[in-house]
């Protein structure tokens, strides 16, 4: 097949149309019917999670799905509600409502659309980037808070009553009241336990049938063929129909009310999609815009907003699904919209008869797969300070609440950020025996301080809240280097940047050495830096003499040992011997 090249400004969705090759159609049909079968009680479940009727659920899955079909630029990404979101929509819309649940499908549409403005000018101002507010250790820790909040929101079901505590203690609380007065159900117990094995041991077993689809199936049948609707709670008859605007009796103060959890969902969902649709992407050798997939997000989320749905994001359980299943591209989605909507059109009542406790089975199942218990040891074992901030934002979430949890996880997250810049890592420099360059004393024991020269690197951009470790660093060397120290050489190149206090700090401390005797030598600093300085207005104090491009010029020129190859100028060529000052594996020390 000739392969046409891509037009800028064609939707992916029309451009793989025109691409579309006849052997991909049974794959993506194959792919959408098994998709469907999770996508219909997983849609519901979330919507209860949510503090929503199900059949909203649906809305926010068929509209996503068509619209990212047309404008997403993965080509097998599935979306739609998603286990992470839930909890912070209900704590986002729920308050606002007040029990009405018609007012609660009105807010969780207008915070849809909210969040889909957010992303669509995220994606036009290509803003992907700020996704790197949230580490991955940070990242990892908040998504295993909310899934226990699922998790925890869930069991009532499992075990057949109902509570009314709000926070995640008192869930507990009276779900352990509810134990010790009596109040499970053992019908409903059967219902979910059963569920949950099935829908695991089929997981395990690797069957080609979703354990999902028969769990879902299994319960609705067992309930109508033994008549037990009256007996435990079900989903109930769906509303037969289409989606329809649901954006009524709104007012301004719902916009402010929901502009910061709009914000904080838009940052989750892109940066939950953009790893997901990244890894799809190297997977099959491909490339994606992380611009364009915030900005086909972000239309998704509006469209389900406007057609009684509520905020989606990629799925990390349905796209594993839709892969495995052969999906080849987002007729995959298309197909499972539109089986959707016949579902809603022609078996409604089916969910009549669909037990409360097999769709809670089905939650708790998907947001067990958040939870990512080895990736934490690893951590432990890696770093134990990122550990510690994963803890600190799973911790965060569980005391302050998932909405509150966003704002903790971006703290920790800069805090991070700051932490590893405040406190870098350092390093003095010296001759080793047999090896080439200047390396770290602290790795290499063996090796020896210049006579008379103290060489020193500090692996991070100066700015205002490391000046001072920089400066008491330098000093510090200086001292430990006793007495005859007559120039200090800063090995500059990892300093990528310097803000006007760290400027002031370097003067200071250039003022100091020279008051000692000692000459400051910048070697290897990048230009753009140099530039800098030079827009600060000190270059009448760093004048051209006391920039070197190498720590070996540096060290030549000091010790008078310039290699013939220099033709009497001042800094061309390297030392004799090594350009750098890094370590012997090339990484810095």
């Amino acid at each position: 097949m000739t392969s046409r090249p891509k037009r800028r400004w064609v939707p992916p969705g029309i451009e793989t149309a025109l691409r579309y090759r006849r052997a991909w159609l049974l794959p993506d049909l194959r792919a959408g019917l098994v998709v469907t079968a999770l996508l219909i009680p997983a849609g519901m479940g979330y919507a209860q999670v949510a503090g929503l009727p199900p059949e909203t659920g649906l809305y926010a899955t068929v509209i996503p799905l068509l619209v990212y079909a047309l404008l997403g630029p993965s080509r097998i990404l599935v979306l739609g509600p998603d286990s992470a979101l839930a909890p912070i929509i209900a704590a986002a819309i729920l308050p606002l409502a007040l029990g009405d649940e018609q007012r609660a499908v009105t807010l969780a549409g207008l915070l849809a659309v909210m969040v889909g403005v957010v992303l669509l000018l995220g994606g036009v101002l290509r803003l992907g980037f700020v996704t790197d507010l949230l580490s991955k250790p940070i990242r990892m820790g908040y998504l295993n808070a909310v899934a226990l909040l699922v998790i925890i929101s869930q069991v009532p079901k499992l075990l057949g009553f109902g509570i009314d505590a709000g926070s995640p203690f008192g869930q507990v609380t009276d779900i352990v009241r509810g134990i010790a007065g009596g109040q499970v159900s053992p019908l409903a117990v059967l219902f979910g336990a059963g569920s949950l094995a099935v829908i695991l041991v089929l997981t395990w077993l690797r069957s080609p049938v979703p354990g999902i689809l028969v769990a879902v199936v299994a319960a609705t049948l067992a309930t109508w063929v033994f008549g037990l609707a009256d007996d435990l709670a079900v989903v109930g008859a769906l509303p037969r129909g289409l989606p329809a605007p649901a954006l009524g009796s709104l007012a301004w103060a719902d916009v402010t009310a929901l502009a910061l959890p709009a914000a904080g969902i838009a940052l989750v969902a892109f940066a939950d999609s953009t790893v997901l649709s990244r890894t799809l992407a190297a997977r099959r050798g491909e490339s994606v815009s992380g611009s364009s997939e915030m900005a086909a997000i972000g239309a998704a989320n509006l469209g389900a907003g406007v057609l009684g749905g509520f905020p989606v994001s990629a799925s990390s359980t349905r796209t594993p699904v839709a892969e495995a299943a052969g999906s080849r591209t987002q007729l995959t989605g298309v197909v499972g919209a539109l089986l959707i909507v016949a579902f809603m059109m022609l078996a409604p009542g089916v969910t009549a008869f669909l037990p409360e406790a097999a769709l809670g089975a089905i939650v708790v199942t998907a947001a067990a797969r958040l939870i990512d218990v080895r990736g934490f040891v690893r951590l432990v074992r890696m770093n134990r300070l990122d550990a510690l901030l994963s803890v600190a934002a799973f911790l965060g979430v569980l005391v302050v609440g998932v909405l509150q949890g966003i704002a903790v996880t971006i703290a920790l997250s800069l805090l991070a950020f700051v932490n590893q810049s405040w406190r870098p890592y350092r390093a003095e420099l010296g001759r080793v025996a047999g090896l080439r360059g200047y390396h770290d004393l602290s790795r290499y024991p063996e090796g020896e301080r210049l006579p008379g020269i103290v060489i020193v690197r500090f692996d991070a951009p100066l700015f205002f809240a490391n000046g001072g470790i920089f400066d008491d660093f330098v000093r510090s060397r200086v001292t430990a280097a006793g007495p005859g120290v007559h120039t200090v050489i800063l090995a500059a190149e990892p300093i990528t940047g310097i803000d006007t206090t760290a400027v002031e700090q370097l003067v200071e401390l250039d003022k100091y050495l020279a008051s000692q005797g000692i000459r400051l030598v910048l070697a290897e600093m990048k230009d753009p830096v140099v530039d800098t300085l030079r827009s600060y207005g000190v270059t009448d104090r760093f004048t051209p003499d006391r920039f070197a491009p190498t720590v070996g010029t540096a060290v030549d020129e000091i010790t008078g040992t310039l290699r013939g190859d220099l033709k009497g100028t001042k800094w061309d060529g390297d030392g004799p011997e090594d350009d750098d000052a890094r370590d012997a594996d090339g990484a810095p020390g």
